[in-house]
């Protein structure tokens, strides 16, 4: 739906932890892949000890080959032997960098990839509840930004925190044994990038979750307006100005919060850049100094101390930046862990009951059912109690919010009742297995919901393995097949999103092939003819007709003609069931029933009757069906 945006956190109620976030829990995200890790850590191990030769090895070019503190001249040939040995310790370094950049992030995509994996998992368990409360744009946000955006804090961190400590540690032992005076100096303004450190990530953080807010704020108005439902609503009201500017305020949202990201992060790197740049020069004063005092400082010594000076503070520079990603990336694995401790409501028995459906009856059972759903005041149901049998059509009728789909819902686990049971052959659906469920169950809502791809694909969901002919079997039972062949491209004709390029009625018996090559036991109809035209409704019963044979059929009404067949009808009124029977029956005892007919027909007795099952009715004609059939 179109209109004001609200806040698409999860449910708190069904939250495990009051923060979700541990470092802990995002290292044992690695566990799965420790052999790998272990590999890389040697990698990582391997390039930093390297990177330490050359610096020493120019200190002895300095000192010894081109310039020999004896005086003496230039040795040629130890000059040619260092260069040869620092190439081919160059060459072998970034070789191995190559190679530990290469399973870093091999190792970093593979824990991104599970990650998704499981949140997508998790997510299509959630019950309904959730996503009443949710929005879609959202959910895509948490699986490709956020997850996106802790991607360097998966695929670098180990391998940067590794390198750079090894990294910095052999560097300072170097140093150390270069000259301790001048190590001292350079160690001085190592605390005041941790002070730095501490200042920007806090900031960071905060900049970061806003940029992730307003990001998934932009997804859920992309999703929600460039749909083909969201733009033809907004057509048909005129409102695409109101939508450009409410997609214009989400982007500037966005672009503030990230330009202040952007801005205190690289405001932080420019003050380290300084401080590596500031460096040397204090170093050259100092070492000036000491040579003047006759301390015996080369210049081999000062050369290869300067180089070693990028390898202390590069290690520094490049810690304090991991600290700020790890310190930003704690907002996005709290959305993600958010999510992943989201409890489902609909839990699988620890050992359910299998029932297939070559063994079940599909005896459906309400006994004493109460139920509300979250965050409304008062029960939806209020101690309902029926028995569907094998073959029976059961249909519920009644006034908007009485409790008719609640009823539906609850009979094919969409949600479970607060008290009471819902059962299936003397089996509490709780305690049956999920795929019993769904194998037992066929659902045709009034809005069928069709995927953007083929004819045959989206009959086939029911049962991806079936084949041809029992696709097209299905088709012909749902009075769709003769206009599938019409089409160009046949059953490979692509219907568009959420099946656009059909008609309602076409959508509709698209379902309802889908349902029929499921062959349930238990069938559900939820006022699956109500929004089409007649003509449609007509095809459909037929349709229908197939389908509630020899199955039990629960039904839900708004077209009171359409379920004038069935086996009882149960009216509801505030959330019970006031008054039971055949419509005969119902309409005899002049209670609520008899009420809503004379509100859908107006009252009157049949005058004339017209042909193909058309009765007339106060001066005008109008079809009837019933369940069974054209009547």
């Amino acid at each position: 739906m179109l209109g004001p945006m609200s806040d698409a956190e999860p449910d708190q109620r069904h939250t495990t932890e009051p923060d979700p976030f541990s470092w802990g829990r995002v290292a044992r995200l690695f566990t799965p892949h420790r052999t790998r890790l272990a590999f890389v850590v040697g990698l990582v191990l391997a390039v930093a000890a390297i990177g330490v030769v050359n610096p020493l090895l120019i200190r002895v070019m300095f000192d010894q080959a081109l310039f020999p503190e004896d005086g003496g001249a230039t040795d040629l040939g130890l000059v040619v032997t260092l260069a040869a040995v620092m190439l081919v310790v160059t060459f072998a370094g970034g070789a191995l960098g190559v190679w530990r950049t290469i399973a870093t992030n091999r190792l970093g995509q593979d824990v991104l990839r599970d990650l998704r994996d499981r949140l997508y998992g998790h997510l299509q368990n959630l019950s309904l509840s959730f996503y009443a409360g949710a929005r879609t744009g959202d959910l895509q946000s948490r699986i490709t930004s956020d997850v996106g955006g802790i991607q360097n804090a998966v695929t670098s961190t180990v391998s940067n925190i590794l390198s750079n400590v090894v990294t910095f540690a052999s560097a300072l032992v170097a140093m150390l044994f270069l000259s301790v005076p001048l190590t001292g100096l350079a160690l001085v303004t190592v605390p005041l990038f941790v002070l730095a450190t501490r200042w920007v990530g806090s900031r960071r953080e905060r900049y970061t979750a806003r940029t992730q807010a307003a990001t998934a704020e932009m997804s859920v108005v992309t999703q929600e307006t460039l749909s083909v439902s969201g733009i033809t609503l907004a057509r048909l009201f005129g409102r695409q100005d109101r939508e450009v500017e409410r997609f214009q305020a989400a982007n500037r949202r966005l672009a503030e919060a990230a330009t202040a990201q952007q801005v205190i992060g690289q405001a932080f790197f420019t003050v380290i850049q300084a401080f590596m740049g500031a460096t040397p020069v204090l170093i050259y004063l100092v070492a000036g100094w000491l040579l003047d005092r006759g301390t015996g400082l080369s210049a081999g010594t000062i050369v290869a101390f300067t180089t070693l000076q990028g390898q202390l503070f590069f290690p520094v520079a490049r810690l304090l930046e991991t600290t700020v990603e790890l310190q930003s990336s704690r907002a996005l694995f709290r959305r993600i862990f958010e999510y992943l401790d989201t409890e489902p409501d609909i839990v699988e028995a620890d050992d359910p009951v299998v029932l297939t459906r070559d063994r079940a009856d599909g005896v459906v059972t309400f006994d004493d059912v109460h139920f509300a759903y979250d965050g409304t005041e008062g029960e939806v149901l209020a101690g309902v109690d029926f028995e569907a049998r094998p073959g029976q059509l059961i249909a519920f009728v009644g006034p908007s919010g009485s409790g008719k789909s609640t009823v539906l819902n609850l009979a094919a686990r969409l949600y479970d009742p607060d008290d009471g049971r819902v059962a299936i052959d003397g089996v509490d659906l709780r305690d049956l297995s999920f795929p019993s469920v769904a194998d037992l169950m066929g659902f045709v809502t009034q809005e069928s919901y069709l995927f953007a791809g083929s004819l045959r694909d989206n009959i086939a969901y029911a049962r991806p393995d079936a084949t041809d002919a029992e696709i097209e079997k299905a088709a012909r039972a749902a009075a769709i097949h003769d206009r599938i062949v019409e089409l160009e491209d046949g059953y490979d004709t692509v219907v568009g999103e959420r099946g656009f390029r059909l008609s309602g009625g076409e959508r509709q018996r698209i379902a309802i092939a889908r349902v029929l090559l499921h062959e349930p036991k238990i069938l559900i109809l939820d006022e699956a003819t109500s929004a089409l035209d007649t003509a449609s409704e007509r095809r459909i019963q037929a349709a229908l007709d197939e389908l509630v044979s020899g199955r039990t059929t629960l039904a839900v009404a708004h077209r009171l003609s359409t379920i004038q067949a069935a086996d009882v009808i149960h009216v509801f009124g505030r959330g019970a069931i006031v008054e039971s029977g055949t419509h005969d029956e119902l309409l005899a005892a002049g209670g609520a029933y008899a009420d809503l007919y004379r509100e859908q027909f107006g009252g009157g007795e049949i005058e004339t009757t017209c042909a193909d099952g058309v009765v007339f009715r106060d001066g005008r004609c109008r079809y009837f069906a019933t369940a069974a059939g054209v009547g």
